[in-house]
């Protein structure tokens, strides 16, 4: 089955407080976003790429030294409306959608591979995180519960589907800004989705302190 892979990459980094958007920030001597694209290149399942930037930096990464066709286009103003712009882009009998954060530069080939493989066996699966603290629900001011942490998970990237069953998803639901992942929008179609355990170093950079512990990451400094 044909994979195509698309990077978002297309927010401003405004948690990070940095005027460079945080999937363009140096890491390791080249650009966040950068590893990730190398990740996925280096994955067997995955043919080709589309990155999803914001319309001011389209241009921003040049030439790449990527074995993999990549194409660069235009995100929205909604991560749902850039993954929909990188959907959009998608050219010939692609058969499986993958979906990942331009911000996590560390995810493994070995994830991206068993996630891929779940999707082309349930149509839809998601790499999760493990939860290690203790989760509390509140109300009123109080903590009123509770919840059992053995069956939660975190939901990390990337997130893959079946083409049919993305675009379905992306066709009937609403694109606004309460959709943070694409899993969402399928769990809103009752479509079932695989999970596939990952690893706890594919943090994403949101903030000053994720740039650090990267780079601590980078250098083999963090296990």
């Amino acid at each position: 089955m044909k994979t195509t892979a698309i990077i978002v990459a297309a927010g401003s980094g405004s948690r990070l407080n940095s005027e460079t958007p945080k999937q363009f920030l140096d890491l390791a001597g080249k650009p966040v976003v950068v590893h990730t694209l190398e990740r996925f290149a280096s994955a067997p399942s995955v043919d080709n790429l589309i990155v999803v930037l914001a319309a001011e930096h389209v241009t921003r990464l040049g030439s790449l030294q990527i074995d993999k066709p990549v194409r660069v286009v235009t995100g929205g103003a909604t991560r749902a409306e850039s993954v929909s712009n990188g959907l959009a882009a998608i050219e010939g009998d692609v058969e499986v959608v993958a979906v990942h954060d331009g911000a996590r530069p560390f995810v493994s080939v070995d994830e991206i591979e068993r996630t891929i493989e779940k999707a082309k066996e349930m149509g839809a699966a998601c790499l999760v995180g493990s939860v290690t603290d203790t989760i509390k629900t509140i109300a009123g001011g109080e903590i009123s519960g509770t919840l059992d942490r053995d069956k939660l998970r975190r939901a990390l990237t990337p997130q893959v589907f079946k083409t049919e069953v993305i675009r379905r998803a992306f066709e009937v639901g609403d694109l606004d800004e309460s959709v943070t992942d694409e899993c969402y929008l399928v769990e809103k179609l009752g479509h079932p989705i695989a999970f596939v355990e990952g690893s706890s170093r594919n943090i994403k950079i949101t903030h000053a302190e994720d740039l650090t512990l990267a780079e601590m990451i980078a250098k083999g400094r963090f296990e």
